[in-house]
């Protein structure tokens, strides 16, 4: 089966999006509007280019002893991936028929029964949890938690091996008592490798500017060193690994 899925773009060899050297494809659509997005340009579902599971594979294959190599992959990253989830599926399926690895950098924002057949592809979650606070998270990203923390828990049933990761957002999801309940949720949790701890940056504000969209940000500093080793007590003390 031939399925096409819209894309915002592709990175052919990404180092920051799970193990090893990655070919990294960034769908297009999002239902959060996370204050700290860095990919605002992903959001609109109606953009991005039509790409079909076969184009995908021939250009993804080009790069497979990179991946064999340096113990990477591929990963599904966005925008939301799960937005397209037959998509997903068969591109990863695709993926394990050439003994490539496979990971998803998700939300988790997605109806868990339209999802579940995605994972049976996935060799690594990446679930981007913005905050277990239910109040915080609906105010940093439009949406609630619901639908994350059920996935997170459902991973964890079906012992799929997943990082977590956290921005720490200065003034936002830097409060101690909010890191503590994500290092409580998670500690008992078997398929946690680790938490990827994500000093807030930058990076993406020009795009917010480039798109006309007010970035409430702009006066938000970077998290200090101090900051970043004080949330990584937190969830150490929890004995959560945590990589920074």
């Amino acid at each position: 089966m031939n399925i096409e899925g819209n894309i915002h773009s592709i990175e052919t060899c990404g180092t920051v999006d799970g193990p090893g050297v990655r070919f990294v494809v960034f769908t297009q659509g999002c239902p959060l509007r996370c204050q700290y997005c860095h990919n605002p340009d992903t959001w609109k579902v109606n953009d991005g280019k039509k790409i079909s599971v076969d184009e995908l594979m021939e250009k993804i294959i080009k790069y497979k002893s990179y991946m064999k190599y340096s113990g990477g992959g591929v990963t599904l990253t966005g925008g939301e991936p799960l937005l397209q989830p037959e998509f997903s599926k068969e591109l990863f399926k695709r993926c394990k028929e050439e003994g490539i690895h496979t990971a998803i950098d998700t939300s988790g924002f997605i109806p868990l029964d339209k999802t579940k057949e995605v994972f049976e592809y996935t060799d690594l979650v990446l679930l981007d949890i913005k905050s277990f606070n239910p109040i915080l998270y609906k105010d940093l990203t439009g949406v609630n938690n619901d639908p994350t923390i059920k996935l997170a828990k459902y991973l964890s049933e079906i012992n799929k091996p997943t990082w977590i990761r956290y921005v720490l957002v200065p003034g936002l999801t830097d409060k101690d008592e909010d890191i503590k309940n994500s290092a409580k949720f998670l500690s008992p949790l078997k398929n946690i490798e680790r938490v990827e701890l994500l000093p807030f940056h930058k990076m993406g504000e020009y795009k917010w500017e480039e798109l006309g969209y007010e970035y409430k940000l702009k006066n938000t500093p970077t998290p200090s060193d101090e900051m970043v080793e004080r949330a990584a007590h937190i969830f150490k003390s929890k004995d959560v690994n945590v990589v920074y």
